[in-house]
């Protein structure tokens, strides 16, 4: 489990923000903390490293002038890798993030189509100024985000959000009463904080 975050603003301090988020996201990767800041965006990404353990594996990964965060597991990494390889791709770490923004490259956003496992990541390229986030068919890996004013802000948890927007703490009543009548957790595009979905 990892922690990711990222923000874009015109009006306010990405890289002071995006560190504030991984505060909040902390306990979901003690192993290590990164930030990348590029003019109005920011990446943020708290780590708990399993697969590979040195340096190469930590975030935000930057390849050419692509960027990840990524939190979850790409269980077909490595069938993948071979692929990769296979069309002259050289694979520099053992791990699966690499991986996941190399398949990107490779395949553009369907590349999701091919990941076999649980995932929320953010890739950002700075030259088109384009962003891809996605996350798993079930959600096992959670993605939040909010629109407010002129800001955009993603994170694993509301928490690293409600940090940076108090005033979103208002409870969302129609995703508490459909979880209450019928149980529907995540069923849709809301959460739980009204302006978070």
């Amino acid at each position: 489990m990892c922690g990711i975050n990222g923000i874009v603003s015109w009006q306010r301090d990405v890289g002071v923000l995006a560190r504030s988020m991984n505060t909040h996201l902390k306990h979901r990767g003690p192993d290590g903390e990164g930030v990348y800041v590029n003019g109005p965006l920011a990446f943020g990404h708290v780590r708990l490293s399993i697969l590979d353990l040195t340096s190469a594996g930590a975030q935000p990964m930057q390849f050419n002038r692509w960027v990840v965060v990524f939190n979850g597991e790409i269980y077909n990494f490595i069938e993948l890798r071979k692929e990769l390889e296979e069309t002259g791709c050289k694979v520099q770490s053992r791990s699966d993030s690499e991986v996941l923004l190399r398949s990107y490259l490779a395949w553009g956003e369907k590349c999701v189509d091919r990941f076999n496992g649980d995932w929320a990541f953010l890739i950002w390229d700075p030259r088109t100024r384009k962003a891809f986030f996605s996350r798993d068919r079930f959600a096992v890996k959670p993605l939040y985000y909010t629109h407010f004013g002129e800001t955009i802000s993603i994170a694993s948890e509301p928490k690293a959000l409600l940090e940076l927007y108090p005033e979103l703490r208002r409870v969302n009543e129609r995703a508490l009463f459909r979880f209450l009548k019928e149980s529907a957790l995540y069923d849709g595009t809301d959460s739980f904080y009204e302006g978070i979905q």
